[in-house]
Formats: C-alpha cells, sequence, structure tokens
C-alpha cells in the first residue's frame, strides 16, 4: 500500500493526486522536453536517450523514473511518447494482479508504442518475472491449461518502450531494476523553479498574478509541482470572490492562512505533530504511538504523511528514543525551547517525594 493512500482526504498539500488535479493537470502538462521546468539534470540525459534513439531509428531503451509524488513522472512519460512520435499505453501496478493481465496489454501493444506503468514497484510478483523476458526478448510465455498437461506457447512482441514510475525504488527487485536502460531520480523543486511553474500555469489559467505572488505560493508549495498548481488555484479562488481577482503577495498569503497552509507550507496536521511535541512532551524524546495518540491520528497516518516533510525541514528527528523537536520547530512556532533542545531533553521535574531541603534546591 502506498502511504499516500492513509492520508487524510482534505489535505491542500498532499502530493498525491485526485480527480481535479487530474483534470486539470491534463491541460497543464507540458508537451514537450523544452518546455519541462526543473530536474535539469534528468530532462539533459533523457534529451540524449531520445535523440539517439531517432537517429537510429529504433525504440529508445526503458526508462525507470524514480522520487516522491508531484514532480513530474507521469507527465515525463508523456512527453517520451510526444518526442518519439509514439502512442502511449496508461496503467499502474496495483491494477496489474495477474500475470495475464500483463500478458493482455502487451499483447496489445503497437511498434514503438510507449507502455507507463505507474507504481510499478506494487506490480504481482507473477506479472513482474513476465515483464523480465518482455523487456529483454520482447515475447512472452503464455501458459495454456493446467497441471501436467500445461503448455507454454511463446508471443512475440513488438518492439516498445516501458516507462516505469515509483516512489520507492528501493522495493524494486534487482533483476527488474537491471532491464532498464536510463533511470532518472526526480528531486523536489527549488523555489525559483517552482515560481516560472506557477507563472507557466497562471497564464494557462488565465490568472493574473505578480512575481512576488508566485514567490509566495512557490514558497509554500514544499518543493513539488502538483502543490503549487493546487495552491495557485485556491489562490486565484480566493482572489476573485474576496478582490479584483489579481493575484498579490498580500493576497496569497491571506489565501493561504485561511487555508490553513503557513509560510514553510505546513498545514494542519503538521503543525498538530510539532504542537503536541513541543508543547505536550517538552520536545520529545517521545514514542511514535503515544505521538500519534496525542494528535488524534493513526500511528501510520504520523510516520508516513507528516513526518517526512518535517524531517525534511529539520524541525523533527527520528531518533532510536523517539521523535524530538529540533530548535528550528521551536523557533517556527514561537517558543521558547528548554535547555539542551537540541538533544531532546525534557526540562528536568523536581522529584515529588525528596525532602525539603532537596526540594527547596531544585526549585531555586
Amino acid at each position: 500500500m502506498s502511504p499516500y493512500d492513509s492520508e487524510p482526504a482534505d489535505r491542500l498539500v498532499t502530493a498525491a493526486a485526485d480527480g481535479e488535479d487530474q483534470a486539470v493537470e491534463a491541460a497543464l502538462r507540458p508537451r514537450q522536453l523544452d518546455e519541462f521546468i526543473g530536474q535539469e539534470r534528468v530532462r539533459e540525459q533523457l534529451s540524449l536517450v531520445l535523440q539517439a534513439a531517432r537517429q537510429r531509428g529504433a525504440t529508445p531503451d526503458h526508462v525507470l523514473l524514480s522520487g516522491p509524488p508531484g514532480l513530474g513522472k507521469t507527465t515525463l512519460s508523456m512527453i517520451i511518447a510526444a518526442e518519439m512520435g509514439a502512442p502511449i499505453r496508461i496503467t499502474s501496478g496495483p491494477a496489474i494482479q495477474h500475470a495475464g493481465d500483463l500478458a493482455a496489454i502487451l499483447s496489445s501493444l503497437s511498434e514503438g508504442e510507449v507502455l507507463f506503468l505507474d507504481e510499478i514497484h506494487r506490480m504481482s510478483r507473477p506479472a513482474e518475472e513476465m515483464l523480465y523476458m518482455a523487456m529483454e526478448d520482447f515475447r512472452v510465455d503464455v501458459i495454456v491449461g493446467k497441471g501436467p498437461g500445461a503448455t507454454a506457447i511463446p508471443l512475440e512482441l513488438p518492439p516498445f518502450t516501458l516507462v516505469g514510475a515509483t516512489t520507492r525504488a528501493g522495493l524494486l527487485p534487482p533483476p527488474l531494476r537491471d532491464r532498464f536502460g536510463f533511470t532518472g531520480h526526480m528531486e523536489f523543486y527549488a523555489p525559483a523553479e517552482l515560481q516560472r511553474v506557477v507563472h507557466r500555469s497562471a497564464a494557462l489559467l488565465d490568472v493574473e498574478i505578480d512575481p512576488a505572488g508566485a514567490a509566495e505560493i512557490a514558497g509554500r508549495s514544499r518543493g513539488t509541482p502538483r502543490i503549487a498548481n493546487r495552491l495557485l488555484r485556491r489562490v486565484r479562488d480566493y482572489a476573485q470572490v474576496r478582490h479584483d481577482g489579481v493575484v498579490t503577495a498580500a493576497i496569497a498569503g491571506q489565501a493561504l492562512h485561511v487555508y490553513e497552509v503557513d509560510a514553510r507550507g505546513l498545514d494542519r496536521l503538521d503543525r498538530a505533530v510539532l504542537d503536541a511535541l513541543l508543547r505536550l512532551f517538552g520536545g520529545g524524546p517521545v514514542g511514535l504511538s503515544t505521538l500519534a495518540v496525542a494528535v488524534g491520528e493513526e500511528a501510520e497516518t504520523v510516520e508516513e504523511v507528516a513526518e517526512p516533510f518535517l524531517v525534511r525541514e529539520g524541525l523533527l528527528a527520528r531518533t532510536p528514543r523517539g521523535r524530538i523537536a529540533t530548535a528550528a520547530a521551536w523557533a517556527h512556532l514561537g517558543l521558547t525551547p528548554p535547555v539542551q533542545v537540541g538533544r531532546g531533553a525534557v526540562p528536568a521535574q523536581p522529584e515529588l517525594f525528596a525532602p525539603d531541603g532537596e526540594r527547596a534546591a531544585d526549585q531555586g
């Protein structure tokens, strides 16, 4: 199961795509590699792969794209098909539960077609083993019958390009990873790159926005274009209903305050985790289950949804003794840290049953 399956559905800063996101992204996606913003290294490497394949008149090597959701893996797969002038077939690992499901898809591919397999690490093992031969030899063996009378019928496949996308490359077995000719890892975007994404999306959505407004949205987008586009749409609604429709830094700040997304991109869940860690447990260390109970969420939601961003922002640390807050977390919530907050120490409390003299000394 993907960690984003357990994410609260109302999170504005989730990197998972809902129905609205998919509909809007279809209109906002760049069509060519030159239009794609960010991921400079991956773009350059992929450009060489595609140009070389065109010059040879061959299909490109199979491509594996890894990285967090919302960074453009699906968009790049569509660009690969567009650059090669080939059709694209889109499916996902969870949808392929049997080898027969994969065989049906592979047998219907045309020559040069691009097969995009999202969440490839969640594909079933039998289908995965069939994919090995399909990728390497462009052939699959279809099993007919059962038991001792079963026979394998070889089925030749036309040359195709598989584009696999995964948020957890470590879960892919080595034999599958080794069959990809090119592997690109998608990184989180810098604020300047996200600002360009916001400007481009605003132009396509016919939203008037100034540079400061775009910078304000980009700074709260957690390094993810999908989140930037979602925040832009919510800010657009606020500007249209309560102002003149022009997005400035002040209006963007007011809109995102309404939607509970703060200046660092933290939302209600993120701040609830930090607030409980700081106010209730003095900055930690505290166990995951205890922290989850204090927040009123499932432990899995806290661990896989809230914590990764908090750790990446340097606001929270995972230690063998439990979760601890950093000095940056205290500063972000405007609280005064206890002594030795960097070590996650809880302020010392006087002994309840100590002799009066010792208790007085402790309090002094």
